[in-house]
């Protein structure tokens, strides 16, 4: 695993000494599940992630860390560990008061692109309001749900800070309510940091093949 992850830093600096200009690179995401997600939770997931995340000018590209062999290459990356089961399977009409939903990284102050999103908390917390959801509707939920605390994680790691919001996406803390609503976006000061970031402004050019 550390030698995967030296290969992976080393694919990813050079990108940064390219002139800036043209296309927008995505940001290679490599997604490590304890248990394999269902499709409806995925698909979710990466939908709302993008609906977030898209109008700051970030785009992502998704792959296993199951299948890297170890000389891939990135303009930008983060490596995102989700815990426990990504499902709607035997959730029950009370919900959780869990620790952390999700956390990233931190070494001597300085911010890593590797964060977990633990999936057990995010169920057992909304599992009250998500039982009352039709079945058919409730892997979308959910994975929306994931996605949000996934957006924060991120957050942390484009906009290079340990800062929280006051309300939004990058806030400290969320209730049932904001994992579940219609819409969830980061607010102006926090979109301002993530769009100051150099990470989305790499150009296309900086890119290895993958």
């Amino acid at each position: 695993m550390n030698r995967f992850l030296l290969c992976l830093a080393l694919g990813v600096l050079p990108a940064f000494g390219e002139p800036l200009g043209g296309q927008v690179a995505p940001i290679t995401l490599y997604t490590n599940f304890a248990q394999e997600a269902p499709q409806g939770v995925r698909d979710a997931l990466r939908d709302e992630l993008d609906q977030i995340m898209s109008p700051l000018g970030f785009q992502f590209t998704w792959r296993s860390l199951a299948g890297v062999r170890g000389n891939e290459i990135s303009v930008e990356l983060a490596v995102i560990t989700f815990k426990g089961r990504c499902d709607v399977s035997g959730i029950s009409g009370r919900g959780t008061q869990p620790g952390a939903l999700g956390w990233t990284h931190v070494s001597d102050g300085n911010i890593l692109p590797f964060s977990d999103v633990d999936c057990d908390r995010i169920r057992g917390f909304i599992q009250g309001a998500l039982v009352t959801i039709p079945k058919e509707d409730r892997e979308e939920v959910f994975g929306r749900a994931v996605a949000r605390v996934l957006a924060h994680e991120l957050y942390h790691i484009f906009a290079n800070t340990q800062r929280h919001g006051s309300c939004g996406v990058a806030k400290e803390a969320y209730s049932v309510q904001d994992l579940m609503s219609g819409g969830f976006a980061f607010q102006e000061r926090e979109g301002q940091a993530l769009r100051a970031g150099k990470a989305h402004t790499a150009p296309v050019s900086g890119a290895g093949s993958m």
